[in-house]
């Protein structure tokens, strides 16, 4: 019951191609970033949209509307103080408006199904292109900061 959701968007791999237990890139950038951000240990709780790595190609819209539902039950379990959503996928699905764009969203509060909800790059996009990382951090600092004035 930590009072942050970070929602991403699948689990992504657990294991490297010879079958060794792993942290993939995005959860270590994750981790990165909530460190960086000055959260501590049991402030977040990170969870997915897709419930499980995709490993083939699927009907994207049907199976987000699906998995949408267990997040709506994860919420209501969890009820967190703040949301922070992570990449389009998760932007689009947790806003209900497939036109959205986490670029014209991100650095400001939202307000969704009664929850305040700070959006940002996804990790991997973050990890990739070093630049977008300063403005994840400055988004988790966004949500830390909000944190620290609810305690």
């Amino acid at each position: 019951h930590a009072p942050i959701m970070i929602i991403l968007d699948n689990p992504g791999a657990r294991e490297d191609r010879e079958g060794n237990a792993m942290v993939c890139g995005t959860r270590q950038t994750v981790q990165e970033a909530v460190y960086d951000s000055g959260l501590g240990q049991g402030q977040v709780y990170v969870t997915y949209l897709l419930k499980r790595r995709p490993v083939r190609a699927y009907d994207k819209e049907k199976t987000r509307a699906i998995c949408a539902k267990h997040l709506q039950q994860q919420l209501q379990v969890q009820n967190p103080s703040i949301v922070v959503c992570l990449g389009n996928v998760v932007v689009q699905s947790f806003f209900r408006n497939p036109d959205l764009d986490m670029k014209g969203l991100r650095g400001n509060w939202h307000q969704v199904e009664g929850y305040p909800t700070v959006v940002s790059y996804h990790p991997l996009a973050a990890r990739r292109r070093p630049n977008l990382y300063p403005l994840l951090r400055e988004d988790m600092r966004l949500a830390s900061a909000r944190l620290k004035a609810y305690l």
